[in-house]
């Protein structure tokens, strides 16, 4: 699937790269400049997935998870990079024009390469994201949305593009406008990849619809009372949950055993086989 996605920024990377110089288009080279972004955050991916599908050893206890994790952060501060560096330019271009200089105009090519570039990358975008949520990978997800912002970074620069095509060299500052439009809402992106993941790193429980229905989980176990202590996270596709119930104090262990096992059950029934679950128990008297 990552593969799939590297191969198809590599061409298109190429194409805007040759559109952009040959066309005169400072939006297309920035759009080539996101694809490249995107190619190296597909390797980046390619490389913490394997890792973090590794089963855990004696020096990771709770597996390899957060690998995944840090390369979905990579993504979103190479987002933000390549955002910061298309305002840079676009912003650039756009002063110069203000202080009078004439701006070059794009050629058709640079159009046709942004119109090609929002066809495939939405597709890719498609493909990934219905992966991703099928795996329960935040780095594919993640990378997803990579694909989908280089699909709104090109209509950014088709519009500025076409537009300056059509009303003519006047107008040759829309294509360095469409890129500083590109670039706040690839930052947009970021910031919110970078939110999600910076939790994840710093050991956020879950959201709290999450945690109740978790407790109303364990509460449907027969003989199970008052759970309390409840503690969740992720790592990485996978999520922890630690919780202490109270039971009656004079049943046998074993009967207590199952039904800590029975809990156990039904919460990786729900969350998934890999979810990590530990429940202590407690007497009621």
């Amino acid at each position: 699937m990552t593969l799939v996605g590297s191969v198809g920024n590599i061409v298109l990377m190429v194409f805007k790269f040759v559109a952009g110089i040959v066309g005169h288009s400072s939006a297309m080279i920035a759009d080539a400049i996101h694809s490249l972004s995107d190619f190296l955050t597909d390797l980046a991916v390619l490389v913490f997935v394997h890792i973090s599908a590794k089963p855990q050893d004696e020096s990771h206890d709770y597996g390899h998870g957060k690998f995944e994790t840090i390369a979905s952060f990579l993504i979103g501060l190479a987002l933000m990079a390549v955002a910061g560096g298309i305002i840079y330019a676009g912003g650039s271009k756009f002063l110069a024009w203000l202080s009078g200089s004439q701006l070059e105009m794009p050629a058709k090519l640079a159009l046709w390469a942004a119109l090609v570039s929002i066809v495939v990358k939405e597709a890719l975008y498609q493909y990934t994201i219905r992966r991703g949520k099928t795996l329960d990978s935040p780095a594919m997800i993640s990378n997803a949305w990579h694909h989908r912002s280089d699909a709104l970074s090109s209509v950014g620069s088709a519009l500025g593009i076409g537009g300056a095509i059509l009303l003519g060299d006047r107008w040759a500052v829309l294509d360095p406008l469409a890129s500083v439009v590109v670039g706040a809402m690839l930052i947009k992106v970021a910031v919110e990849l970078l939110k999600t993941n910076i939790g994840e790193l710093t050991e956020s429980s879950l959201p709290s619809d999450s945690e109740a229905e978790i407790l109303q989980i364990i509460q449907s176990v027969d003989g199970i009372q008052n759970p309390h202590n409840l503690r969740t996270r992720k790592i990485g596709h996978r999520i922890a949950i630690e919780v202490h119930v109270r039971m009656d104090g004079a049943i046998p262990l074993r009967q207590a055993h199952d039904r800590a096992t029975a809990i156990e059950h039904l919460l990786k029934k729900r969350f998934g086989a890999q979810t990590h679950v530990v429940v202590h128990t407690e007497p009621t008297k």
